[in-house]
């Protein structure tokens, strides 16, 4: 199955370590990579480390804020998307964590997650994929959409990211 966590709201990235629990849990080889962030940026981090050691990779240099940091981000990108297609072939289950913002701030391409799509379709491997404005072709070829919205969130009242709770 393909699946994608995508919206505004908060929970794409808890959504998909529930379902990397899940998998776990029912004795599924699982592997979790994460486009974007920085190893030692987020609380889930520390314990996916843990559980999956090598299954697991944090391999964005951060958020890409200026455009002259995007030859960075390309690189990084490209080096989890060279370990995603090595796990695609080992595990039961794959999630891509911000794929989806690196889809949208062109560090992947189309091309590159469609490739990604029929690697795990060929290899008989669930394939998660999350983060925000999940594209209309996406969707179509996904067999699950789930997207977050977001009804309330304190940093409009000026409130800062909490640890344990956005990061």
């Amino acid at each position: 199955m393909i699946l994608v966590y995508t919206g505004d709201g908060k929970g794409k990235t808890s959504a998909c370590v529930g379902q990397a629990v899940r998998a776990l849990g029912q004795n599924l080889r699982v592997a979790f990579g994460q486009f974007m962030k920085r190893d030692g940026q987020a609380g889930e981090q520390a314990l996916l480390a843990q559980w999956l050691g090598p299954r697991f990779l944090a391999g964005g240099p951060g958020f890409l804020r200026r455009e002259e940091d995007r030859p960075a981000h390309r690189e990084a990108a490209l080096r989890v998307l060279d370990w995603a297609k090595t796990q695609l072939k080992t595990v039961d289950l794959l999630v891509l964590d911000e794929a989806l913002y690196a889809l949208k701030a062109q560090v992947l391409t189309r091309q590159e997650v469609e490739e990604l799509l029929a690697l795990a379709r060929a290899n008989e491997c669930h394939l998660v994929l999350s983060g925000r404005n999940a594209p209309d072709w996406l969707v179509q070829a996904a067999d699950l959409v789930t997207s977050m919205t977001e009804i309330k969130h304190p940093w409009r009242t000026g409130v800062t990211a909490t640890a344990g709770i956005e990061y």
